[in-house]
């Protein structure tokens, strides 16, 4: 039976604010503040808002004939926390239905996985938190930011505890093979890989409202003809796009949400299934491994790092931001704005800011004019960020240092997330409990206290020794005849 597994990314960019050569030592905070609620409010009405609501709408109609999955990075939490709160509601609200799966993500939607695991795996374990804090999922399938995925990054997210991860579906690393089945991870097989269908993902994610093109315009009977009539054995279809595709990139004029909502009914009559990626995991075994010796994301035509790395100003920039004497400082560090700026600093948005690459698509920089101003804003404040890190841990503090004091909070963090898994289960053992009838309880009366005796003194302990008569035992008969 074919299946769809449907998923969508939310992650929101934090604008960083004109920031000065000048404003270095004597300005720390970085944010555009008016552009960030703007934009957060903006997409939440346009997109999001309308397309979870749908979502929920089709839940309610279709029950089980109808799942999806989401990743949602921790910037992008923080910033709905503060600027749409309804749109976390609506997450809340459907994660309640049990038709929705929650994926672990880097918290700052960066790019540690490609140069520091212990960074990489302390901000997935902090978004796993966070899953598991707002909506009562801890997640059990990875994605990283953009789709960025290696054989080495896959053996650290098995290594993580995860049961899969999303990949993009890549020509280049299928060759012959198709995007359809379940793969292994080449260095760690424990690890199953869910390969985006681009082409599918696409249709819908870009080209939906594009009247050039041939298939203008798409109808979901068609669409889901496409995917019943794939050749016989190519049962997994994973479609995977970002949320505001739905609403920003297709507009709502367009009527994709009525085309989504179309969906359940054409795959039910197709004989068509919906899973979440943990059930399709579960329900299919891996058919071989898949070798990915270069990074591959689910950026532009060829589908690499290029469009984050690609230039000059983006490798210097992603050496300084990584640069492994900074990392430790940050990492064995307690203050709470360092940790926050070091979050939204990491983003892979102030890289894709400056990337030169001609796509033959306009590029969206935000406040700058070009990629060189985007380097030169970035950089002044990267300077003054390093330069705040520094004042905590100066250079002449060692790097064994810093990683001993890494080491022991890293400790106190695994303590605490035995301590939570153990609250869980008493918890769990608690409303088993709740449920089943309490036993009588028979009430004994309490018994009276004896008070205590005091202690003899020395005199009156004389006195007694020398007032009791002492009885000597006679010897019985056979005792006598022994002697």
């Amino acid at each position: 039976m074919k299946t769809i597994c449907l998923y969508f990314e939310i992650h929101q960019p934090n604008h960083l604010k004109r920031y000065r050569f000048f404003d270095i030592g004597s300005d720390h905070y970085y944010y555009d503040d008016y552009e960030n609620e703007r934009a957060t409010a903006d997409v939440a009405q346009r997109s999001y808002i309308p397309a979870l609501t749908t979502m929920q709408d089709m839940i309610n109609t279709y029950g089980k004939d109808f799942k999806v999955a989401f990743s949602v990075s921790g910037v992008a939490l923080e910033s709905l926390e503060q600027y749409a709160p309804e749109v976390v509601e609506l997450l809340q609200d459907l994660s309640k239905t049990g038709c929705v799966e929650f994926l672990a993500e880097p918290y700052s939607h960066g790019l540690s996985s490609l140069i520091n695991n212990g960074n990489f795996i302390a901000e997935t374990k902090r978004q796993s938190r966070k899953m598991k804090e707002l909506f009562g999922h801890t997640p059990k399938v990875f994605r990283n930011s953009s789709l960025i995925y290696n054989d080495e990054i896959g053996a650290t997210v098995a290594q993580m505890g995860f049961k899969g991860v999303m990949v993009e579906g890549a020509k280049h690393i299928l060759g012959w093979k198709s995007p359809h089945y379940i793969y292994s991870c080449a260095n760690d097989n424990r690890l199953s890989l869910l390969l985006r269908d681009y082409k599918l993902s696409d249709d819908i994610g870009l080209r939906f409202n594009n009247s050039a093109w041939s298939e203008y315009p798409l109808m979901a009977d068609k669409y889901m003809g496409w995917i019943a009539s794939l050749p016989e054995g190519e049962n997994v279809i994973n479609i995977m796009m970002e949320l505001s595709a739905l609403g920003i990139y297709q507009p709502l004029e367009s009527n994709i949400l009525e085309f989504l909502r179309s969906l359940p009914l054409m795959a039910k009559r197709m004989n068509v299934q919906f899973q979440t990626p943990s059930e399709v995991i579960a329900k299919n075994k891996p058919v071989g491994p898949i070798d990915v010796i270069y990074p591959v994301t689910w950026n532009d035509e060829e589908r690499d790092t290029s469009s984050l790395l690609g230039n000059g100003l983006q490798k210097e920039t992603f050496n300084k931001l990584y640069d492994e004497n900074i990392v430790g400082r940050i990492l064995a560090c307690r203050d709470r704005r360092i940790k926050q700026d070091w979050d939204r600093l990491q983003a892979s948005d102030n890289l894709r800011f400056m990337s030169t690459k001609n796509t033959g698509i306009p590029t969206y920089r935000g406040i700058y004019d070009s990629p060189y101003d985007a380097f030169t804003n970035f950089m002044n404040i990267l300077g003054d960020f390093q330069k705040r890190v520094k004042s905590l841990y100066p250079d002449d503090v060692e790097n064994d240092e810093l990683n001993s004091l890494y080491t022991q909070i890293a400790n106190l963090e695994n303590a605490v997330n035995v301590k939570d898994k153990e609250i869980s289960r008493l918890h769990a053992r608690l409303k088993q409990f709740e449920g089943s009838e309490e036993p009588a309880v028979v009430e004994e009366k309490p018994k009276e206290a004896v008070p205590a005796k005091k202690p003899a003194t020395p005199k009156k302990a004389a006195k007694a020794a020398v007032s009791k008569p002492v009885v000597k035992k006679t010897p019985s008969k056979k005792e006598s005849k022994k002697k």
